[in-house]
């Protein structure tokens, strides 16, 4: 049985690492003005120049109902089934019209990922794996969906400015952590994103000690593959989040970065790690 696996753009993955795990994605749209791009697709600098010039965040749209029941069409072409991974229900409407879209045709299974980025990620490479492996479809649905509790996915940002703008924080919660250097933690959990620890200094040093502290946390890892995802981040960022991962036995460890839709959210200079527990 030919198993096609699918996810929307948000799941933040290169394209050479799409065709690698051989996973098919159909964008989000992103609003820079009057302007329309597609997520996966406009470089990430592209969102940041648009913010500082405008003094605004991009608009960005889930994918609709007809969208999706393309998406699915055309890989049913080629394949019995498909297994497509949504953005949480609790952050976007792309899993409820997923859903629907499903309904209007056959072999078409959506999973709530309760995640965002390469949290995504870890479970479209796991069932791509899995299909690989000989399983059926009702198998890997069920693995992946029981999977979806045991994703580690944070973030540790530079500055609040954007969840500022996007109205998730206050102007005085922004100005007393942009005044103390407080580099806050973001957790998904249950979906959602919340707030974790608060780092303070220098930022390329809270990447260090997040990545400590995150690993700590959560030390029944699964160590087959681990993700390190950031919009923008220094050289030393990247390679203490990278020396931390190798430390701990990670055995495939990917750099990526993150694309529009994510970026719009969190800003400049957030990296985060992502790996499955067990």
């Amino acid at each position: 049985m030919s198993i096609a696996i699918s996810a929307e753009s948000t799941i933040d993955l290169p394209k050479d690492l799409l065709e690698k795990f051989n996973i098919s994605t159909v964008p989000f749209t992103i609003l820079l003005g009057d302007e329309t791009v597609l997520d996966g697709v406009v470089p990430t600098e592209s969102i940041f120049d648009f913010v500082e010039k405008n003094k605004v965040l991009p608009k960005t749209s889930a994918v609709n109902e007809y969208q999706y029941v393309e998406h699915f069409s055309k890989l049913l072409k080629t394949s019995d089934a498909v297994i497509h991974f949504s953005l949480s229900s609790e952050m976007s409407s792309a899993y409820a019209n997923a859903v629907k879209a499903s309904k209007e045709l056959k072999n078409v299974y959506v999973i709530d990922s309760r995640s965002l980025s390469t949290g995504i990620a870890l479970l479209a490479i796991k069932a791509s794996r899995l299909a690989s492996s000989g399983k059926s479809a009702e198998q890997i649905v069920s693995i992946v969906k029981e999977a979806t509790k045991n994703v580690q996915a944070s973030f540790v940002i530079n500055k609040l400015d954007y969840l500022k703008k996007g109205g998730r924080c206050s102007f005085l919660a922004l100005f007393g952590a942009n005044l103390l250097k407080i580099r806050p933690q973001i957790i998904v959990s249950n979906g959602k994103m919340i707030s974790g620890k608060k780092y303070r200094g220098d930022y390329n040093l809270v990447v260090k000690n997040y990545c400590a502290d995150t690993l700590k946390q959560f030390p029944s890892q699964d160590k087959s593959i681990a993700f390190i995802t950031y919009t923008t981040a220094s050289d030393l960022a990247v390679q203490y989040a990278e020396d931390a991962l190798k430390g701990a036995g990670f055995k495939e460890i990917y750099k990526t970065r993150a694309g529009g839709t994510i970026a719009s959210h969190c800003g400049p200079n957030t990296l985060g790690i992502l790996f499955l527990t067990i």
